[in-house]
């Protein structure tokens, strides 16, 4: 990997691409009224996949870009789930069947923040309103700090079949910098757990650039993790957004390693999970050979959703829970991002959609060359262009950033077929960004590409 391109491009801000258009361009003109449109036009025999958001925590991480609360009273995370039971009543009555579920997703937040008995009765809510298929992945997001036996078991007899652990880092230093103190004997603790339950599919998510984080400790926690035998790694850039994540300034930026250290950083996880047998999937996800998304990744049918990569075929994504995020063929839509707005849209009976994004036959077709590009590191742009009507040189004409990473040897253009070089995968973001028709490089809404 090249260190002079992490150092020209690394700085600039860039979405994740996890959906295109991206979320800041959703707008109010998307409503309630659009949603229910939209959901009772579904064709028959489509297939659905959920996600539900849980907003709250015990503690503020203070690197969370997440929307989430400290809470204190177990009442008010009962309420909510009372709400999402009652939006789940809700969407389903307006689709007007009981469509089929391949994966289900809790995010948060900490989901497992519910009381056990909660959840059982929020899985079983979701498979009375929708027919969650035998094969469904059920997947749960977790805080191994407070996840406890009760809830490990309620997992269990709800089908649950993949968690993903918040990990970060196992360095002290740079878990007391940011607000998150979490040993290794208590992940350890929960791995086994969820393994003798019989959920056998385990993530871990670490982040790279926190403060204080070096290549020495990046690669201390990829020892210590694999020691656990996860079968899937996602490997995230800390996003440093202090003007729209308040908690986010409680972290010394002085502390905070600049756009090269971090290329070094995210290198050497990557080196050390490929030498340990992981498969590199896209730009930040780890397999193992012969896992699920591995398989994807090699026979090109990977997909890139608000979950990041994922093995998700579907096109219809379905939200539940204040700020979750839902796509439909005809666009996106957004719930309501306070807890007590959701709750009153709810109660009112009225879906809790606030704003969303119609597409374009134009949106369409650069979603599908960015999703591509993310997914595969290349688009064939004749191919895609003409399931979309449209003409690759068209298309390429108005993708003016490219012709520098041409230049600079980051992208190679054979014909019509676009490859990023392999050791400028690195910067895959950059290359999606060439076909964003929406993005405003003024605006510091993203991440660092590097």
């Amino acid at each position: 990997m090249r260190t002079d391109l992490a150092a020209s491009y690394g700085e600039e801000r860039l979405p994740r691409y996890t959906s295109y258009p991206t979320a800041p361009h959703f707008s109010p003109a998307i409503g309630a009224d659009t949603y229910a449109r939209w959901l009772s036009e579904l064709p028959a025999g489509a297939g659905a996949s959920l996600y539900l958001h849980v907003p709250f925590c015990r503690e503020m991480c203070w690197y969370c870009g997440c929307h989430t609360q400290i809470v204190r009273r177990d009442g008010l995370i009962a309420a909510y789930q009372r709400t999402l039971r009652s939006e789940i009543a809700q969407v389903a009555e307006t689709i007007g069947r009981r469509i089929k579920v391949e994966h289900i997703h809790f995010g948060g937040g900490t989901p497992t923040i519910m009381a056990p008995e909660a959840f059982a009765e929020l899985m079983a809510a979701m498979r009375h309103s929708f027919f969650v298929l035998p094969s469904a992945e059920i997947a749960v997001e977790i805080d191994p700090r407070t996840l406890t036996s009760g809830m490990v078991e309620a997992m269990r007899l709800s089908g649950v079949n993949r968690a993903s652990l918040g990990v970060q880092s196992f360095d002290p230093v740079v878990q007391r910098a940011i607000n998150r103190v979490q040993s290794f004997e208590q992940t350890a603790s929960v791995v086994d757990m969820l393994q003798h339950a019989g959920i056998k599919g385990i993530n871990f998510d670490l982040i790279y650039g926190l403060p204080h984080q070096t290549v020495a400790s990046c690669l201390d926690t990829v020892r210590r993790s694999l020691a656990l035998g996860p079968d899937r790694f996602s490997v995230f850039g800390y996003a440093h957004v202090p003007a729209f994540k308040k908690h986010q300034r409680m972290i010394d930026e002085n502390h905070l390693p600049d756009g090269l250290a971090r290329h070094d950083q995210a290198c050497a996880i990557a080196n050390a999970l490929k030498e340990a047998g992981y498969v590199q999937i896209g730009l930040d996800h780890f397999a193992r050979p012969g896992d699920a998304m591995a398989v994807a990744f090699e026979d090109r049918t990977l997909r890139r959703n608000f979950q990041g990569y994922t093995t998700d075929r579907g096109e219809v994504l379905i939200g539940f829970g204040a700020s979750a995020i839902g796509h439909l063929p005809q666009g996106y839509v957004q719930n309501e991002v306070q807890i007590g707005g959701y709750a009153q849209s709810v109660a009112s009976g009225r879906l809790a959609t606030a704003k969303g994004y119609g597409l374009t036959d134009d949106d369409r077709l650069r979603a599908d060359i960015i999703e591509r590009i993310m997914c595969e590191f290349s688009a064939d742009l004749g191919d895609i262009c003409a399931r979309h009507g449209a003409q690759p040189e068209a298309m390429l004409q108005s993708a003016a950033r490219l012709k520098p990473l041409i230049s600079d040897g980051i992208v190679r253009l054979d014909g019509d077929r676009l490859a990023v070089a392999n050791d400028s995968r690195f910067l895959v973001r950059s290359v999606a960004a060439a076909f964003d028709a929406h993005l405003d490089p003024g605006k510091q809404l993203h991440s660092r590409a590097v």
